[in-house]
Order: C-alpha cells, then structure tokens, then sequence
C-alpha cells in the first residue's frame, strides 16, 4: 500500500500551513510523504543505551582490576572461603554439571541461531559472530597482559596453579565463555525470558564446575562475564541495532485498531530537533468520514534521543527540578496523556487527546484532534499584537491554576489558529502537582521566549497584566540560563556573540577615530622649519595622549555596551516592583566545577595509592627526625607566601595580599587537575581578573611573572651547577659534567635557531605565552617596590622549596650522608623543570623520578634519597591538596574565582 500525500485544502480545519498562501512553507516544519515501509528511515540505529551499557562495563572492569589490585586481602580471602564450600559438594555433582554445562554452552548458542534464521532474523546473527569474535580478540589481549605485565596482585586474583601441572596458571580470563555471553548478549537474548534463563543456569554451572574443580578464581569469572557483556554493546553500538520504528503501514493499521479509517498521511517534522528529537515523530492524517487527525508516534529509539542530556540535567540540577531521565514507553504514553486531559480541566486550550493505542512492542501511539494554526516562532512580527501575548499568558495561568507546569514554553509549542486562539502543545514533559520553583520557571522562559520576539518590554507588560506584579516579581531568581530551555540558551548565546561583536566594532571605530584626531592635530601643529622640532617627544605629552586614548575607549565601550535580554526584563520588572528578589536561587546540584574537583580528587586519590603501594611506612617513621620534619613543614608552608610576593610584584593595581595567598594554596588542588605551568597560570589569572584587573592585563601580568621566573630559574641552575661543579675541584674550576651539560644546551639551542621549522614554533609558543608582557613590564618598572617585591619572592620561593627537600634529606640522613645545598639546589631545579614540562598532573611520576635519581647522583644513599623524595612531595603536592581544595571553594563562594 501506498499512502499519497495530504491534500488538506479538500478537508475543512486544514493547517494553516497549506491553506495560508502567504505562508504556504514555514521555515519550522516540513512535510513528507509515508510512504510504504518509510524507506528512508535508517536500517540501524545507534542507542544511548547500548552505550550505556558499555561505559558501565567498562567501569566495572575497570573497579574490579582496582579491588584485585589494591585488596589482595580481600580476594584471597573470598578465593579460600568460595574453595573451602564448594569442596563439600559431591564428585557426581560435579560430573554432571561438568558434563551438562560443557555441551550446553556450546548447544545454546546454535539452538537460538536456528531459531532466528528461521524467523529470517539473519542480522542479528552476524551481529552476535561479530561481537564474540571481538570478545574472543579482547580474551586473548587480556591473558596475554596478565601474564606479561600486570601487578602481581592482579595476576593472583585472576589466576591460580593449574590443577593438571602445578608449574602452569590457569587462564585469567576463560577464552570460550566470553565470546559465547557476547554472542548471546547481541543477538538480544535479554529480551527473551525462556532463553535467557536457559543461558543463565548454563552459565552458573559452568562457573560452579570451573570453581570447584580449581580451573578458575571468582574475580576470573567475574572478569569474563563483564568482558563478554561489554563487548557486546560496545559492538551493537558500533555498529548499530536494527530499526524497529513503526512503518506507515504499521501506522495505517493501528488507527484501524481504534475505530478510524484513514486515508492519507503526511509526516510533519520540527525543523530544530535539537531539543525536541525524543517528541516523538507527528503525522497529519485525512480520514474517510471526519476531521483529520493530528497523531505522534513515539517509539524507543527516538524516546531514547537527549538520554545524555536529560542524565546531565538530572545530574546538575536538583530534584524538584528534573524528571526520569528515560521513562518507559508505557510510562511516556501515560505521562502524555494524563497532562493532555489535565490540561483541558484546568480550562487551557490545549490538543484534544481522543485515543491511544500501542504498535507493536517497540512503540506506542497518541491521537489528536487536529488543531491546526502555526507556532510563534513562524508568525511574522506584525502579526503578534498585545491581545495575542494576553491570551499566551491567561493560557499558562490556567495551567498554573491548577498546578501544572509546562516544562517547555518555548516559541514552537505555543500555537495560533486562525481566528487567533492561543493552544499550547508539546505538553508530554509537563508535571502535574507541581511545586512554586518549577511553576515560576515557566513564567521566567515564556518571558524570555517572548521577549526574544517583541522586546522584554512588551513581554512584562503582558505578563504583568495577567499575572499580576507579584507574581512576575516572584519568578526573577528563576531568570538564568540553567533554568532555561536547551534552545533558548542556544539563542541567547549567539545574541550574545552578535552583541559582543557590535561592541568589539564600536571600540575599534572610537580608536581609528582617535587617532585620525590626533593625526590631524598634529599636522595642524606642524612646524615647517624641522630645526625647530625637538629630538625626543614630550614624555607628558605622549601620556597625556594615552590617557585620553584611554578614556576615548572607554567612553566608547560605555556607549556601546548593551544589556543581554534576561537583565532587561528584571530592569522592567524592578520598575515595578523595586523590592522583588534579584538573587538567583540555587537550581543547580552539581556544577561543571564540582565534578571536575571530584574526578580531580580521584585522580590524585590513584596516584597517591600508586606512590604509597610500595613504601613501608614502619622503618620510615622509626627512624626519622621529627625536628627536621616540623622544618621541612615551616619551609613548605612559607612557600605560599613567596608565590604571593611573586605574583603581586609584577601587580601594579591593589590586589589584597591574604586572599592572594589562599589563591596560592588553591593552585595545589588545581595542580593535581593539570600539568603544573598550566593549571597555575590559569588560576592566577582567573584570580586577578576576578580581583578587578582587565583580562588583557591580567594574563600580562601573569606572563611578565612566569618570564622573569623562567630567567631566574636558568640563572639560578647555571650558578649552582658551576657551583657544584667546583665543590670536587681543588682549582675552583668546573667539572668535565658541568661543561658537558652546558655544551648541551648550547648545541640545542643552536640546532634549535638554524632549524626554520623548530626556530618559528618556539618563538610562535613564546609569542603566544608572553603576549602583551613588555608593555606591562614598563608600567611595572615605574615602581621599584614592586620589582623587587616579584623577584625577592621568586628567589625566596625557590629557596623555601630548596630548604625543604634538605630538611627532608636531613630527616632521613646523618652528617655521614648529607649533601651540600648546592648540590640540592641543582637538584630541585632540574626536577621542578621537568615536572612543568611533564603532562601529567603535578609532574607526578617526572618529578620523583628525577629527584631520586639526582640526589643519588649527587651521592646520597638510595636509603636515604627515596623517603626524603617521598617525605618532600608529601608536603609540597599530597599533603596541601585538602587546603587547597577547601581553598578553592572559598574564593569561588566569594566569587574571587
């Protein structure tokens, strides 16, 4: 059967859509033909779930390798109580299980195939070849690193001596069975309850067999079943899951199901589906003898779209504010329906819901009355008038009466008939008995949904007629992005751009201006003797013509500034009501900053275990000197405090120096999220801009900071390595190791200038990083104090981290073992380069590599040089995390971040 396309001018209550010659094709809506079997519809389909699924099992795999490997306690523990109470089972028990569960693991699997092909479910089937021959590679890749390089711990956990040779392991993971869950998981078994409990007894006495016979450990069989699972999902995601959204036929025939007899079709989709893809798919549909109908079909991969966002939503935002992140389809088509009658009783125009019904199992379908009209968002602007933005408001009061929310107020679900009548659709993620926050979000997106169309004058002025001022005012907290439709903000964002751009225009004319007055100025007061004219330039002069450049851009910037439309309409409404709440409420749960501090925390939390797995902590304790301990704290702790000095000296504005010093600490958490050089320039940036310098500013100061400490640091390297070089030389002439390191970085640098390709990307990175420093270099040069302020805290920064690592070799050691500060400080220097350049968050890894190794170069024991590494990083990297996490916190609560 064929359907042919709608003609709706021969049907009386047509859309407008068709009907309207000056409208004849919105630009929000288009219409195809159903046609058939929809070829057009993708034959796969790649869901949220499946991913889903993988990245849970790759977590899981993931937990369970850190449980074997961090609790070896534990898993031995569980493998001898699994061992002792299943060696009580009977040897005929055994055998049997044995037996039945080695034929059936292999019988299952090519029983079920039968059973597809037969139903000429082929594809199903290549797809279950393809994920166990997949999960057979991932077997293989698995075995092969347990035995060649995976912890001891993990190999023990997974593996134990082969029961047949006592010199051989049994294998980590078990190569058949994974392969036979992933085949099984993809051909969709799970949705076959007879099958499924088939596959599960086999596997259960498969693993009992295994266990009681010593050819497996239990995290082994875990392991296996996890690797199957997810290399199943991973490949239907991958490469997709058959479509099984309803056809047109399948459409055709439902409605014949619930008493109609329909006649033609017409597919009518949004033209964003950025944020309405999970709506489900709309159809016009003409009928034999009535009106037409207006049917969504909702199936589970289009319910499935926006998975991510809503779980992120749900995530971020609190609960009153959120809802299911994927609801069934029984429990989408009851939501529907319930707000879509709710809607009609509390007296909203709203689409007359007549039937439902299901197709098939995979998809369920609503019936409207047509109502026809067009969306706001397609209605020209003379077209709007004050009437029809009343009429939108009493609509959502109606709603609000009764205390239904509609969730998405946005400029295609509000629709305009012909003779002007206000309908809201899109009502399927509405909430019933809803609470004040989400009915006053409403009010705060229709206010912005209509002030992006008439102005957020007109849009309180309705609003205000309707509501009533109170109840306007009540809704400004709710006035943030967060609280706002995905669309809107979208919308906002590139108003945002677009206004950011006029103004960037307007500075930028206001400065060509300036200087073609000033041009002009000084042609006019030229003299044409050129004796007459000075050698250099009045200094007053050129300042003073800065400063009035200064001030001409300025007054431009002011001229051209424009306020976004949220700030207008809480100006409108502050009109009204000068005492209505302006503070935001607190919508959101989990920030984007929260969860970047937590996977912070997680990071650091790994590595600290990784650093701690392999030092006894007893000897260490007994033997150390707390004296030189409580040093090595006062020097760590007065780090800080040199950082502070160091960045505030290449400040020139009034930047409090308490609050500088927290920053500082803050930068040890923020060090922890990212290579040190980054995470600290930007944190100090962010600090100062926050403290009232300019941006551009800011990062100059922030570079002018990080240029100067980057020549101190080669300075200082260079002194005490001649230094150190000299100390064994009776001549006090540097070794042969100091002249052949300083050789090096001579040739480098050399290999470095002659190279164009090497030449041009250091000086394009260096350009980049210290953009804008120079001229902030002579406004700070203007003032001593300040310079020698930065470069004293520089060198007392590195000082104080000198002075605690020797505190910390001095904790561990005795005069017989000490090593001169130069040699410490050559030490520290070389490490603490490496571990900026290093990408790994605090150098973590660099640093102690190449302190250890140094202090033993140096000639300090390895007895002593491990634990004064592990003692230093401790207080300067581990240790100040939580000061710097709570830190960092404040000055965000205080906005200084």
């Amino acid at each position: 059967m064929k359907q042919q396309g709608a003609h709706p001018e021969d049907t009386e209550g047509t859309p407008d859509v068709s009907s309207r010659p000056d409208t004849a094709e919105p630009e929000t809506a288009h219409i195809d033909e159903v046609e058939g079997d929809e070829p057009l519809l993708p034959a796969r389909v790649h869901r949220p779930s499946d991913l889903m699924r993988l990245l849970a099992g790759v977590l899981a795999v993931v937990v369970l390798l850190a449980i074997a490997a961090f609790a070896h306690g534990t898993t031995s523990g569980l493998e001898q109580d699994i061992n002792k109470g299943t060696g009580q089972a009977p040897d005929l028990l055994i055998k049997i299980a044995g037996l039945a569960s080695s034929i059936a693991i292999l019988l299952v699997p090519v029983a079920f195939a039968i059973e597809r092909l037969i139903k000429r479910d082929g594809l199903r089937i290549a797809d279950g070849v393809l994920a166990a021959v997949l999960a057979h590679g991932v077997t293989l890749a698995t075995d092969l690193w347990v035995a060649r390089a995976a912890p001891d711990s993990i190999q023990e956990a997974l593996t134990q001596p082969s029961p047949g040779d006592i010199h051989a392991l049994t294998d980590p993971v078990h190569g058949y069975l994974a392969p036979v869950i992933a085949y099984m998981t993809a051909v969709g078994m799970s949705r076959r309850p007879r099958w499924r409990a088939v596959l599960w007894v086999v596997l259960l006495l498969d693993a009992f067999s295994m266990l009681v016979t010593g050819y497996t450990t239990p995290f082994s069989i875990i392991l296996t079943v996890l690797i199957g699972w997810t290399v199943a999902y991973g490949t239907l995601y991958a490469v997709g899951s058959p479509n099984v959204r309803p056809t047109g036929r399948t459409l055709m025939a439902g409605l014949q199901t619930v008493g109609f007899h329909p006649v033609t079709a017409s597919r009518v989709e949004s033209g964003d589906a950025s944020e309405t893809g999970d709506r489900g798919r709309r159809y016009f549909v003409t009928l034999e003898d009535g009106p037409p109908l207006d049917v969504t079909v909702v199936d589970r991969e289009q319910q499935a779209q926006g998975f991510f966002y809503r779980a992120w939503r749900n995530l971020a935002l609190r609960g009153f504010a959120t809802r299911s992140s994927l609801q069934s389809l029984r429990q989408a088509l009851e939501q529907e329906a319930l707000l879509a009658y709710a809607a009609i009783a509390a007296g909203a125009n709203a689409p007359k819901l007549i039937a439902t019904s299901e197709l098939g199992p995979d998809a369920v379908m609503l019936v409207y009355e047509h109502s026809g009209g067009r969306t706001l968002d397609s209605l020209p602007d003379e077209e709007i008038t004050d009437d029809l933005l009343r009429d939108t408001w009493r609509q959502v009061q109606a709603l609000q009466s009764r205390r239904i929310a509609h969730r998405r107020l946005v400029g295609d679900a509000i629709l305009v008939d012909r003779s002007g009548t206000v309908i809201l659709t899109d009502l399927r993620v509405g909430e019933i008995a809803a609470g004040d926050l989400l009915l006053r979000m409403d009010t705060s997106q229709l206010l912005v949904t209509l002030g992006l169309r008439v102005g957020a004058e007109r849009a309180v002025a309705s609003a205000l007629s309707v509501l009533g001022p109170d109840t306007v005012a009540d809704c400004l907290p709710m006035l943030q992005p967060i609280a706002l439709s995905r669309s809107t903000r979208g919308t906002l964002r590139r108003l945002a751009r677009e206004r950011a751009e006029r103004e960037r225009e307007a500075v930028l004319e206001a400065s060509r201006q300036s200087k073609a007055g000033r041009a002009e100025q000084d042609a006019g007061e030229a003299v044409p003797d050129k004796a007459d004219k000075p050698d250099k330039p009045d200094k007053k002069a050129v300042r003073a013509e800065q400063r009035a450049e200064k001030r001409a851009l300025d007054e431009a910037m002011d001229e051209a500034r424009e306020e976004d439309l949220p700030s207008q309409i809480r100006h409108e409404v502050l009109r009204i009501r000068p005492q209505a709440p302006v503070e935001p409420a607190r919508l959101e749960r989990v920030r984007p900053r929260t969860l970047i501090s937590f996977i912070a925390g997680a990071i650091g939390a790994y590595f600290l275990l990784t650093q701690l797995t392999h030092i006894e902590f007893g000897p260490l304790i007994a033997n150390a000197e707390w004296g030189w301990v409580a040093a090595a704290v006062l020097f760590s702790a007065a780090s800080y405090v040199a950082a502070a000095m160091a960045l505030l000296g290449f400040v020139p504005e009034r930047v409090p120096f308490p609050r500088t010093v927290a920053a500082q600490v803050a930068g040890s958490f923020v060090k922890i999220v990212a290579p040190a050089a980054v995470g600290g320039v930007a944190l100090n940036t962010r600090f100062l801009q926050r403290a009232g310098v300019r941006p551009g500013l800011a990062v100059a100061s922030v570079g002018a900071s990080q240029l100067f400490g980057l020549g101190c640091h080669i300075l200082m390297l260079l002194s005490f390595g001649y230094l150190t070089g000299t100390e064994k030389t009776p001549s006090l002439t540097p070794s042969r190791t100091v002249i052949g390191g300083l050789l090096t970085v001579a040739v480098l640098v050399l290999v470095v200038t002659s190279v164009p390709f090497l030449r041009k990307f250091v000086v394009t990175r260096v350009r980049s990083l210290f953009a804008g420093v120079v001229p902030r270099m002579l406004d700070v040069l203007q003032r001593p104090q300040k310079l020698v302020t930065g470069i004293g805290g520089m060198l007392l920064l590195t000082a104080c981290f000198v002075m605690c690592l020797d505190a910390s070799i001095r904790a561990f050691g005795d005069d017989t073992t000490s090593v001169s500060i130069a040699s410490v400080a050559v030490v520290f220097l070389a490490g603490n380069a490496l571990g900026s350049a290093a990408p790994t968050p605090g150098g973590v890894g660099a640093v102690e590599a190449t302190l250890t190794v140094g202090l033993i170069a140096v000639g300090l024991p390895k007895e002593v040089a491990a634990p004064a590494v592990l003692l230093f990083r401790l207080l300067t990297l581990w240790l100040p995390v939580l000061p710097g996490w709570l830190a960092f916190n404040h000055l965000t609560r205080k906005a200084a971040l």
